[in-house]
């Protein structure tokens, strides 16, 4: 249902836009009537909009992304930009990840300290600043003037590459991940069963790990893993900064350019994805927490 719901009000949204992509097509020369008929009842566009709704899932549902006005299939350029988009998620990803509960974690079991106040001003300032100045930003000082990375493009490939976009890209998700580490680990130290493990003399890098982090982590899992499926489909700004061919890139270059059928069969993409993830998390969280399979 959460597939059908998203992929039709996209798919209304995108097709109730101002513009003809038929005639965006032609441009300036025109197209004879007889060929303008012909190319409407080749992509369905003859017809009531829910019609040519009905048309496209059925053909989603055999595999097809649906076709340009240009005769392109959207599947070929799914199949060109995801693998970039990807590495640039994930790679922003193990940012957020590294950083953002690395960070967390040793804010939150030095509470009041150095560090601890300088993740608590870290995050605020990623929340405060919009991801496009940001990256403009770094793109200025550690591209441009200090020349430590590529201004823009992938043609060095990865990790060059892409390593300053996925900072700049995982920044927007920093703040979270550590504000919430940092509050899930504060609240399960002082658990009863972690001051019991305690009592009996286990060490600390023991309490920390089997635990401490095993508990905390479970709400961190849920949101780096809806975030991951949140980093694919919202790198539109980083991938336009950057110049990055991605997903991204070819969302934007579809609306721009009335290219209805792009932009709904890469939304359509991204909400399996996101489906797809939400199943893992769900798995990720029966084995970090027996008790919620225990509770099904």
């Amino acid at each position: 249902m959460a597939f059908i719901g998203t992929t039709l009000l996209v798919f209304l949204a995108v097709f109730a836009l101002p513009g003809d992509p038929i005639q965006a097509l032609a441009g300036d020369s025109g197209l004879g009537e007889a060929a303008e008929r012909a190319l409407r009842e080749k992509y369905n566009l003859d017809q009531p909009i829910l019609v040519q709704y009905w048309y496209y899932v059925t053909g989603l549902a055999q595999g097809n992304f649906g076709v340009t006005v240009g005769g392109e299939q959207v599947g070929t350029i799914l199949a060109r930009a995801w693998p970039i988009t990807l590495q640039l998620a994930v790679t922003a990803w193990l940012l957020e990840i590294v950083l953002g509960v690395g960070l967390g974690t040793l804010a939150a079991l030095r509470p009041g300290g150095i560090l601890d106040r300088f993740v608590l001003g870290a995050t605020v300032l990623s929340l405060a600043v919009p991801t496009f100045v940001f990256a403009f930003f770094m793109q200025q000082i550690l591209a441009i003037q200090l020349d430590w990375f590529p201004v823009a493009g992938v043609s060095q490939g990865w990790p060059v590459a892409y390593i300053l976009p996925a900072l700049c890209l995982a920044a927007l998700g920093f703040g979270p991940v550590a504000r919430l580490t940092r509050t899930s680990v504060l609240s399960t130290v002082s658990a009863d069963f972690v001051t019991t493990a305690r009592s009996k003399g286990i060490t600390p890098m023991r309490l920390n790990t089997q635990h401490v982090l095993r508990n905390a982590l479970v709400p961190v899992v849920t949101y780096l893993g809806l975030d991951l499926g949140g980093l694919l489909g919202g790198s539109v700004v980083i991938e336009g900064i950057f110049n990055i061919p991605g997903v991204g890139g070819q969302l934007f270059s579809g609306i721009s350019s009335q290219q209805g059928t792009i932009v709904v069969g890469i939304v359509s993409a991204l909400v399996i994805v996101a489906i797809v993830i939400n199943l893992l998390v769900e798995l990720v969280h029966r084995l970090l927490d027996p008790r919620i399979a225990t509770n099904d």
